[in-house]
């Protein structure tokens, strides 16, 4: 039986009635797809996909952090629902549904995901919209978890339930990690202190940088200040979401990333920095200085195929400020690069060192109060902008073709009003953009000027 860790506890503490840690895809599919094929087909996969079978088991008092049991009493029926789009069913129909379903909390007394099939879209297409807890899951397993449903993935074995752990069981292992957090608050302290000018919140500190320099064992490259400038995507976020999605071609996307002599992220960084420089001006409220991106990296090719969050948030450069986009996307590039040479030569889990460095009701109480803070006084980034490479084959669930696959994220008051996630799939790219409503209720703008800056970045 598995054991959160400090990590995907964080997700958990700090959740509120407005910061929601759920994150999701919603997939487009042609017609033919039924509710009970679908429901077959989760039979079929519940052996090899844990997270959608096992529910929390709190320790008492909280004394620890929580395991991952088998429910019991797994309603396959609760999980997935059905419902259906109003005439015409357009795209923005269905991203105000999916908002809608997005920003609800999930159920923490079942396991912690739920599933939704949509009729009603024009064309006669289907959506399958999914949402899981960050607690169970990061961006990686999540793509993982949709290709368990695919036509392509086998079925999975049959599985013995676990059971929730004993008491006693559960009071003798936290006995163990209060032992171990002075360990890992000291090996925070060594992967930390070197690379603070990197770290969010704590690269804002007052002389972070000088002593990250001063200290520094190896040869890392150094890195421009990061302070996130006064914009309107910071500030305290609404309970309710918005959610616009956009497909670009990857030929095109390739064709630019080969002209440039950079990466497709790079150019994934730079036409969100050209899509949120348009909205800014748009609003008047374009800064002078660079927006600050929070940027995910897994971290599951250093570690392994590991269960839980495997992940850490990396700080970088949009030149929003810089009028030309050739120029935007060659400062992306190198702003890249240079995190790059610095997370290949620094280990970057020091976000799981400091977590494991507090007793569990202490790092609860923490996190809350930490979060509380920064985003009173210091938020780290201004937007989270991500990507994930997908299959270039094209998938199919239930018999039934897979069109498209858009991530749904997260937005707090700590990372922003605005999350950009890109999902390439079978020559394309899918991007879902999360906002608040309150903050960003024009969400499909960004729709829009996503298209422009490709528009205006391409290659004859």
């Amino acid at each position: 039986m598995r054991q959160l860790s400090a990590l995907d506890a964080q997700f958990l503490n700090f959740e509120t009635e407005t910061n929601v840690a759920n994150i999701g895809g919603l997939a487009i599919l042609e017609a033919g797809l039924s509710r009970e094929r679908i429901l077959r087909r989760l039979e079929d996969r519940l052996a090899g996909t844990p997270q959608l079978r096992q529910r929390l088991a709190p320790v008492p008092l909280g004394l620890d952090h929580p395991y991952w049991a088998d429910d019991a009493e797994l309603d396959l029926d609760y999980h997935l629902a059905e419902l259906a789009l109003p005439r015409p069913g357009d795209d923005r129909q269905l991203g105000e549904q999916v908002a809608r379903l997005h920003e609800r909390r999930l159920d923490r007394r079942r396991p912690l995901w739920e599933m939704y099939l949509i009729h009603g879209l024009s064309g006669g297409r289907i959506a399958l919209y999914a949402k899981l807890h960050h607690a169970a899951t990061d961006g990686l397993t999540g793509a993982r978890i949709l290709a368990a449903l695919m036509d392509s993935s086998p079925p999975s074995l049959t599985y013995e339930p676990d059971t929730p752990p004993d008491l006693w069981p559960m009071l003798a292992r936290s006995a163990r990690h209060l032992a171990a957090n002075p360990i890992h608050l000291l090996r925070f302290v060594s992967k930390a202190v070197p690379v603070l000018d990197q770290i969010p919140v704590a690269s804002v500190l007052p002389g972070a940088g000088s002593l990250s320099r001063l200290i520094r064992r190896v040869s890392l490259p150094d890195l421009p200040g990061f302070m996130a400038p006064h914009t309107p995507l910071n500030g305290a976020v609404s309970a309710h979401r918005r959610y616009a999605f956009v497909e670009l071609p990857l030929k095109k996307i390739k064709r630019i990333k080969n002209a440039s002599g950079v990466k497709v992220n790079d150019v994934v960084l730079a036409l969100s920095a050209s899509a949120l420089r348009r909205w800014l001006l748009a609003h008047d409220a374009l800064p002078d200085a660079p927006l600050v991106a929070g940027v995910p990296f897994s971290l599951r090719e250093k570690d392994g195929d590991l269960p839980g969050n495997q992940v850490t948030l990396m700080m970088i450069h949009l030149p929003t400020h810089v009028a030309d986009a050739r120029e935007r996307l060659r400062l992306t590039s190198e702003a890249m690069r240079q995190i790059k040479e610095r997370f290949d030569l620094a280990p970057a889990s020091w976000l799981t060192e400091l977590s494991e460095s507090l007793p569990a009701p202490l790092n609860a109480l923490a996190d809350r109060a930490a979060f509380e803070v920064v985003s009173r006084t210091m938020p780290p980034v201004n937007v989270i902008v991500s990507s994930v490479r997908g299959p270039q084959v094209p998938l199919r669930i239930a018999g039934v073709k897979l069109l498209a696959h858009y991530p749904v994220s997260v937005v707090t008051d700590v990372s922003g009003a605005l999350n950009i996630t890109a999902f390439s799939y079978d020559g394309h790219l899918d991007v879902g953009i999360t906002a608040c409503r309150k903050l960003v209720p024009d969400v499909w703008t960004f729709a829009d000027h996503l298209r422009e800056a490709l528009d205006e970045l391409k290659v004859s």
